[in-house]
C-alpha cells in the first residue's frame, strides 16, 4: 500500500525541485496531448520552447516576450505578497482591467492635447482604478468578514461588463464609424506608451516591472512589514502575539496586488493593446496565478516564471499558425503546468512510502 508520509519539515530539496519537475512533466503530458490532436509532440513541444529563443524569425519574437512577460510579473508580484501572507486576490483579471479603463480614460479626456504630464496622470489613474477595485474585497473582508477569494473572483465579471460598456458607451471612438472601441492610443503620442530603444520590445511597463522586482525583493528582506507578511503566512497565531494588525495588512496586500495589476492594464492599454475594446482583457490576471506559484512566490522566481509563460505565449501563437494547434491546447499545456505544480508540490511536506497492509 502506498501511504503519505509527513515530513518532519518541508524539504528544500523538493522546494527547489518542484517547479523543474513541473515543467518536464508538462512537457511529456503536454506531448501526449499533442499526439492526441494528430500532431507531431516533439515538434510541437520545440515549436512552442525554441523558435522563439532560436528560430530563424527569433529577432522579432524574442522582443515580443518582454511585452508579453511584462504585465505578468507585474501582477505576479502584487498577487505573491497577498500569497505569502495567506490573502487570496483571485480577482486580478478585474483590477487590470480597470486599470486599463482608467488608465485610458484619463488619457483620453486630454485628447488631443499634446503636453508631457498626460501619460503621468494615465500611470496614476490606472493604478488607482487597479487599487479601488482591489479595496472593495479589502474593505468588506475587513469589516464584515467576507471570503475575498469569491468577492475579487466575483468582480472579474462586472469589470468584464463595465469594460464592455465604456467600448459601446463612454469611451467610444466618435469616428471609429460605430465600432466599440476607443481611439487608438497608439496614435495619440502624449498617452502613447511606446518603445524606448526601437525594436526592443522594452517599453515603460517592462521597467516598472522590473522596479516592483526589486521592491518586493526589498520588502520581503529587509522591511518590517516584509517580516509581517511571512509570518503571518507561516505562522498565523505567533504573528497575533507579535502585534501584526491584520487589517491593516489585507489592506496593504490587497490595495497593493489591485494598483499594481491595474498599472499593468493601464501599460497594456496605452501601449501593445493601443485602445480600450470589450475583448481586450486576455486572461493575464489569471495566468499570473500560475506565474507567481511556479517561481515560488519569491520575486526573483517569479521574473524567471514571467519569462517561461511569455515564452509559453509566443510560441504557442506559432505553433498555432504553424502546426494547426487549437488556441485551447495551449491554453491547457499551460494549465497543466500549476497542475503539476500543485501536484509536486505536495512532495515538499509530504514524502511517499510502501506500507504494507495489517491483517485485523
Amino acid at each position: 500500500m502506498i501511504v503519505l508520509e509527513k515530513r518532519p519539515q518541508p524539504s528544500k530539496a523538493w522546494s527547489y525541485a518542484t517547479p523543474l519537475v513541473a515543467v518536464l512533466a508538462t512537457m511529456v503530458f503536454g506531448g501526449i496531448l499533442f499526439a492526441i490532436l494528430g500532431k507531431n509532440p516533439i515538434q510541437a513541444i520545440g515549436t512552442i520552447f525554441w523558435e522563439p529563443l532560436f528560430g530563424e524569425f527569433a529577432f522579432y519574437y524574442r522582443p515580443q516576450m518582454l511585452v508579453k512577460g511584462a504585465p505578468l510579473v507585474l501582477i505576479a508580484i502584487g498577487l505573491s505578497l497577498g500569497f505569502r501572507a495567506g490573502i487570496w486576490n483571485i480577482g486580478a483579471e478585474g483590477q487590470y482591467i480597470m486599470g486599463a479603463i482608467f488608465g485610458a480614460g484619463a488619457g483620453l479626456a486630454f485628447y488631443p492635447l499634446d503636453a508631457f504630464y498626460v501619460f503621468p496622470i494615465m500611470v496614476i489613474a490606472g493604478a488607482f482604478g487597479g487599487w479601488l477595485w482591489a479595496a472593495i474585497p479589502a474593505f468588506l473582508k475587513v469589516r464584515f468578514g467576507t471570503n475575498e477569494i469569491l468577492v475579487s473572483l466575483m468582480l472579474v465579471y462586472v469589470a468584464e461588463q463595465m469594460l464592455a460598456s465604456v467600448s459601446l458607451g463612454l469611451l467610444k471612438n466618435p469616428e471609429g464609424f460605430g465600432f466599440p472601441g476607443s481611439r487608438n492610443l497608439q496614435s495619440y503620442e502624449s498617452a502613447h506608451n511606446a518603445e524606448l530603444i526601437a525594436g526592443s520590445g522594452m517599453h515603460w511597463g517592462v521597467v516598472t516591472a522590473l522596479i516592483a522586482v526589486i521592491f518586493a525583493y526589498v520588502l520581503l528582506n529587509r522591511h518590517m512589514l516584509g517580516f509581517h507578511i511571512r509570518l503571518t503566512g507561516e505562522a498565523p497565531r505567533a504573528a497575533k502575539f507579535a502585534g501584526v494588525n491584520p487589517a491593516r495588512l489585507i489592506l496593504f496586500c490587497l490595495g497593493m496586488s489591485g494598483a499594481l495589476a491595474g498599472l499593468a492594464g493601464m501599460f497594456e492599454v496605452a501601449g501593445p493593446s493601443g485602445q480600450v475594446s470589450i475583448d481586450f482583457n486576455v486572461g493575464y490576471g489569471f495566468t499570473a496565478i500560475i506565474v507567481a506559484f511556479l517561481g515560488r512566490l519569491h520575486p526573483v522566481g517569479i521574473l524567471l516564471a514571467g519569462g517561461l509563460m511569455a515564452l509559453t505565449y509566443i510560441g504557442g501563437e506559432i505553433a498555432q499558425s504553424q502546426l494547426g494547434l487549437p488556441a485551447a491546447a495551449i491554453q491547457v499545456f499551460q494549465g497543466m503546468l500549476l497542475f503539476f505544480l500543485l501536484a509536486f508540490d505536495l512532495l515538499t511536506n509530504y514524502r511517499i512510502r510502501a506500507a504494507r497492509n495489517e491483517v485485523a
